[in-house]
């Protein structure tokens, strides 16, 4: 499902000619998902209580990051520079190793971590257990990635055919992923671990999260009917990186911004149809003000297009 907003012009210069229409479509499914909403609200009613340090980035947004500054919150990349008594853990997660040693800093740890993410580490665990080789499908360095493998005796990070040819074979391949890949990458990368390997057992334990996969089906649909996609979500988010790449694949003109100031009016025309989604760590207030935003864009092509034929109907009459 798709939402429409059209706007259309209150009368026409000329009957005889079509009236330019810019469509804005809204992605059925866009923006913040549960996991990334609980841990704003802990971060948030915590820092009212006491000082609070979160360790890395909360989430991958730069308006989010700023709205926690403003409310006292820090942040630290390493605990041995926490001047707080209480820190809390990302909603990507982090590994055992890396809680433990922050305890023994003497620090109070409160974990933000996306339940979805809580499940993909227990299915990496009971991989491990049964005998499987960890092969985690995700972006090699990103937090949520380090935090499932840091724990790891050994594994293997892919993302690509190529990563995926570098392997060395082994009996058993335990699959999964970073819960904010596409679901399509997944597959595909898995059915190439089995053409590379296909004397070794390979099973794969869907780990993509749900509002990720809702997410990319919407941009999907969205993307077949538009001329144009504004994909809203942080610079370093993945999850909007990937959903950017989806629109691409559909549209041929796809712009990834951070906020509202970013929009050019000069990527629209009269006629085109817009759409909009967004990262799972975008503000619904980003989206309402993005929306506004391409409204009076709307509004002004409008304009200009009744501009335009009533000077070639006062050319016509010359």
């Amino acid at each position: 499902m798709v939402f429409y907003f059209v706007l259309q012009s209150e009368c026409r210069q000329n009957r005889n000619q079509p009236e330019s229409t810019m469509k804005i479509l809204r992605a059925e499914h866009l923006g913040m998902c549960f996991g990334v909403r609980d841990a704003i609200a802990l971060a948030t009613a915590t820092a009212r209580h006491e000082p609070l340090t979160i360790l890395g980035d909360l989430v991958h947004n730069e308006t989010v990051l700023a709205e926690m500054r403003r409310q006292g919150v820090r942040f630290e990349q390493q605990p041995d520079r926490v001047t707080t008594s209480t820190v809390m853990i990302t909603a990507h997660g982090a590994s055992e190793r890396a809680i433990e040693a922050t305890r023994r800093h003497g620090l109070k740890v409160l974990e933000a971590t996306c339940p979805l993410v809580h499940l993909a580490h227990h299915s990496l665990k009971k991989l491990v257990a049964q005998g499987y080789h960890p092969v985690i499908i995700g972006q090699r360095g990103h937090v949520e990635v380090r935090g499932l493998t840091e724990d790891l005796a050994e594994c293997d990070i892919v993302l690509s055919e190529a990563d995926i040819a570098g392997l060395r074979e082994r009996p058993r391949f335990g699959v999964m992923s970073q819960t904010t890949q596409p679901i399509a990458t997944v597959r595909h990368l898995t059915q190439c671990l089995r053409a590379r390997f296909p004397a070794a057992e390979v099973r794969l334990v869907d780990t993509v999260c749900q509002p990720t996969k809702q997410r990319q089906l919407a941009a999907v649909e969205l993307a077949r009917q538009c001329t144009v996609v504004i994909v809203l979500g942080g610079a370093h988010s993945n999850n909007t990186r990937e959903l950017a790449r989806t629109c691409a694949q559909h549209c041929p003109r796809v712009h990834h911004v951070p906020t509202a100031e970013a929009l050019r009016p000069e990527w629209f025309q009269a006629d085109d149809t817009v759409g909009l989604t967004a990262g799972t760590s975008t503000p619904d207030s980003i989206i309402q003000e993005v929306e506004r935003v391409l409204h009076e864009f709307a509004r002004q092509q409008t304009a200009i297009d009744q501009s335009e034929r009533t000077t070639c109907e006062l050319h016509q009459m010359d």
